[in-house]
C-alpha cells in the first residue's frame, strides 16, 4: 500500500504543480547537475520586461562586468522581480578524452543546459516563507566514460544519456521564530542538499558530486543528478551552528525496470521508501561576531549521515536455491534481501586565509561512506579527499585550483561471483578490488559569468581490475584530459 503522505502529494501537489511548470516552460523542461541559485534580484522599477538596453544588443553594454551574460535579459529579470520569480540559466560543455588506457582512446563532447525558475510567494502575493520552484535540463553530446573507459567512478558529472527533462518541482514552506524550521515536498534531487562537500564541487569527476556507493548500490542510481524523487524533507535549525537535515522519498526514482524516466514526469511512487538523515555543524554562523582588528575565523562545516532503502536488494553471489549464480546448476534467480543501509561522513575545512587577500584561501575536504551490507551491494566503500586554492595567483579574484583523489572497494560478495565465475569455467577471469582516481584542475574566470576549466585525471585500476571490452585482459590505467566550460545566462 502506498503511504498516505504520498497519496496526499500526488494530489494535492504535482497534478496542478506539473500543469504549471509545462505552461510555464513548455512540454520539456530544462536543469542541471552542478547546483544552480536562481539569478538574483534586479532593479524592479523596469515594468517592461524589454526595457534593457536600445536594441537586441543592448545586454552587451556593461557585459564584462556582469555576473550574467544576458544581464537583465532586456528587462526580463525586473520585470519578473516585481512579482517574486527569479529565472537563472547555465551552460555546462566539455571534450574530455583518454590518450592511454580504457577500451577505446579517444575524445567525446558533452553538454548540459540548465534552467530554474523560482518564485517567492511573499514577493509574489504576501504568503510569508513560501518558495516554488521548477527547473529542467537538456543533455547533449556523448559520453566518454560509457564509450572508452569502463571505469566505475565516471569522468564527468554531466555524463548521462541524451535529454529533455523534468528535473525538480517542490514547494518549501519556512515556519517558527527566525524561519529555523522549513519544510520541502514535491520532486527533489537529493545531491542539491545530502552528503554535499562544498569544496569538491569544484571537480570534473562525477563523484566529487555524487558519491560512487549510492550511485552503485541505490536502485537507479538513487535520486540524484539526471533523477529525482517525490518526497519531503525537513531542516530544523537546532542553534546558529547546527542543523538537522532528513527527509522521506520514493525508494526508487525509476518508475519501473522498463521506464528509465527519460522525461522526468513519470513521478515514481511504487511504495518502497528511501529515509536520509544528515546533522549538519558549520562554523562561522549567521551570528558569530568577529572584534574589529580581529582575523575572520577559519570556516568549517562537518556532517554525519545515514539512508535506509526498504526496498528488495539481489544477492550478487547466491541463488535462492544457496548456489553461487556462477554455478551452471544454479537457478539464475538471485536470493534477496530486503533493506539496505549506509553511513557517511563529510567535512570541509578552510585552513588558511591571508590576512591582507581575505579571498585567498586553502580549503581540505574528505568524504567517506560504507555499509557492511556486502551481499546486495556492489560497492561496500568509497572516499574523496582533496584540496582547492581559490586566488591561488593573487589578483585572479575568482579562480580556483583544485587536487583531488577518490577511492573505491568493491564488495566482497562481488569478488566471490568473480572468483567463482573463474572456477566454474576453469580459465582466467580477474577478481575485482578497487579503483582510485588523482583529480587536477583550474577553473580560470575569463568574466564573471564565463568559466574555463582545463582538467586532468588519472585512472588507477580501472572498473576496479575489470576485463576490457575485448575479454582478453584488463583496462589498462587511463590518461584522461579535457576542459569545462559554464556560461551562466
Amino acid at each position: 500500500m502506498r503511504p498516505i503522505a504520498f497519496k496526499l502529494l500526488n494530489n494535492i501537489l504535482f497534478v496542478p504543480a506539473t500543469c504549471f511548470a509545462i505552461s510555464l516552460l513548455g512540454n520539456s523542461v530544462n536543469a542541471a547537475a552542478p547546483s544552480l541559485p536562481a539569478s538574483p534580484d534586479s532593479d524592479a522599477s523596469q515594468s517592461s520586461p524589454m526595457q534593457g538596453g536600445d536594441s537586441a544588443l543592448g545586454f552587451l553594454d556593461g557585459i564584462s562586468r556582469s555576473s550574467l551574460m544576458l544581464g537583465d535579459m532586456w528587462g526580463l529579470r525586473p520585470w519578473l522581480s516585481q512579482y517574486g520569480v527569479t529565472f537563472s540559466a547555465l551552460e555546462t560543455s566539455e571534450v574530455l578524452g583518454n590518450v592511454s588506457g580504457g577500451n577505446h582512446k579517444g575524445f567525446d563532447y558533452d553538454g548540459l543546459t540548465t534552467a530554474t525558475l523560482q518564485m517567492d510567494t511573499e514577493r509574489a502575493f504576501g504568503w510569508h516563507g513560501g518558495t516554488f520552484n521548477v527547473s529542467g535540463l537538456q543533455i547533449h553530446g556523448r559520453n566518454l566514460s560509457s564509450d572508452n573507459l569502463s571505469s566505475l567512478q565516471t569522468a564527468s558529472g554531466i555524463e548521462s544519456d541524451r535529454s529533455t527533462r523534468l528535473w525538480e518541482l517542490w514547494y518549501q514552506q519556512k515556519f517558527l521564530e527566525d524561519d529555523r524550521l522549513d519544510v520541502k515536498v514535491g520532486q527533489q534531487s537529493l545531491d542539491q542538499e545530502f552528503m554535499v562537500s562544498q569544496n569538491a564541487l569544484l571537480f570534473v569527476n562525477t563523484m566529487f558530486g555524487w558519491p560512487m556507493l549510492p550511485s552503485a548500490d541505490m536502485p537507479g542510481g538513487g535520486p540524484a543528478y539526471p533523477l529525482s524523487a517525490l518526497g519531503i524533507r525537513g531542516r530544523y535549525h537546532v542553534t546558529d551552528s547546527t542543523t538537522v537535515l532528513a527527509g522521506l522519498y520514493n525508494g526508487n526514482p525509476l518508475k519501473s525496470g522498463t521506464d528509465d524516466n527519460k522525461s522526468g514526469t513519470s513521478f515514481a511512487m511504487n511504495g518502497n521508501i528511501l529515509g536520509i538523515a544528515e546533522l549538519q555543524y558549520s562554523y562561522p554562523s549567521l551570528n558569530t561576531m568577529v572584534m574589529a582588528g580581529e582575523a575572520e575565523p577559519l570556516a568549517r562545516t562537518y556532517k554525519l549521515g545515514f539512508w535506509y532503502n526498504n526496498e528488495r536488494f539481489d544477492d550478487l553471489a547466491i541463488d535462492d536455491t544457496g548456489l553461487s549464480l556462477a554455478d551452471p546448476d544454479s537457478s539464475g534467480t538471485p536470493r534477496t534481501h530486503r533493506g539496505n543501509y549506509a553511513i557517511y561522513a563529510v567535512a570541509d575545512q578552510m585552513v588558511w586565509r591571508s590576512f591582507d587577500e581575505p579571498d585567498r584561501t586553502i580549503n581540505l575536504f574528505a568524504r567517506v561512506m560504507g555499509t557492511p551490507d556486502e551481499d546486495r551491494n556492489l560497492i561496500d566503500f568509497s572516499a574523496n579527499a582533496g584540496v582547492t586554492v581559490h586566488e591561488p595567483i593573487l589578483g585572479r579574484d575568482d579562480d580556483t585550483f583544485g587536487l583531488g583523489i577518490g577511492y573505491t572497494q568493491v564488495s566482497g560478495h562481488a569478488r566471490l561471483l568473480d572468483q567463482n565465475t573463474g572456477t566454474f569455467s576453469g580459465s582466467y577471469y580477474p577478481v575485482r578490488g578497487s579503483e582510485t582516481f588523482v583529480e587536477v584542475t583550474y577553473q580560470y574566470a575569463l568574466t564573471p559569468w564565463w568559466q574555463m576549466q582545463p582538467d586532468f585525471q588519472y585512472v588507477f585500476n580501472p572498473g576496479a581490475g575489470a576485463l576490457n571490452s575485448r575479454g582478453a585482459e584488463k583496462i589498462g590505467d587511463e590518461a584522461v584530459i579535457g576542459v569545462r566550460t559554464n556560461i551562466a545566462f
